[in-house]
């Protein structure tokens, strides 16, 4: 990923990399930091900050993996070794996994929807963010984003809601470009004169 690259040449290519194509080396915990700074300038009405971070880094992602593991044979104990081997490995696919996690709850003036909006463009700006640092990013959910039996585990407090797992680090596979909607399938216009 060039780090030079304009903002709009770099939204008009902008393609995640699989976790699993992700490798060493990753971001140092400085470098960390100033890409969290980056993308908590994110759209926040009422300046609530309904979301917070946990950066999983070393070798606790090995761990939670095993844990994982361990959650995932108790809901179906017939896992396949493929399979055994993809949820040991679900935090170490990447040197550095980020929980963006929303804190949203009832307020008097601000929707709990504009609160969770705002975790989700946070996840979008995490992925800028390390994008312009030159590091690849994927954002994944998987199955434990939804299951509070991982919560205790993964750090996330009762209440709160995983917006997504963040992963990132290098890779030596090119980005391929997927299937994008045609603004005709996408886009209702009102208005204007032009046809």
């Amino acid at each position: 990923m060039k780090t030079d690259i304009k903002l709009v040449d770099y939204l008009a290519v902008r393609r995640s990399i699989p976790a699993f194509q992700m490798a060493e080396p990753g971001p140092d915990k400085a470098e960390i930091e100033e890409i969290l700074r980056l993308a908590s300038r994110v759209p926040d009405h009422g300046k609530l900050a309904p979301w917070r971070f946990i950066v999983y880094r070393g070798e606790e992602r090995a761990r939670i993996g095993e844990e994982l593991l361990k959650l995932a044979l108790q809901a179906k104990p017939d896992l396949s070794e493929e399979m055994i081997q993809v949820e040991r490995t679900r935090f170490t696919r990447a040197p550095v996994v980020i929980a963006v996690v929303s804190k949203a709850a009832p307020h008097f003036k601000i929707p709990e929807w504009e609160q969770l909006m705002s975790a989700g463009a946070l996840c979008l700006n995490l992925l800028i963010a390390a994008n312009a640092h030159g590091w690849v990013s994927n954002w994944l959910t998987e199955w434990f984003a939804y299951d509070e039996r991982a919560f205790p585990l993964l750090g996330v407090e009762r209440g709160e809601k995983v917006a997504g797992f963040i992963h990132i680090g290098s890779s030596e596979f090119p980005p391929v470009e997927r299937p994008r909607p045609e603004l005709i399938e996408t886009v209702t216009w009102v208005g204007g004169e032009d046809a």
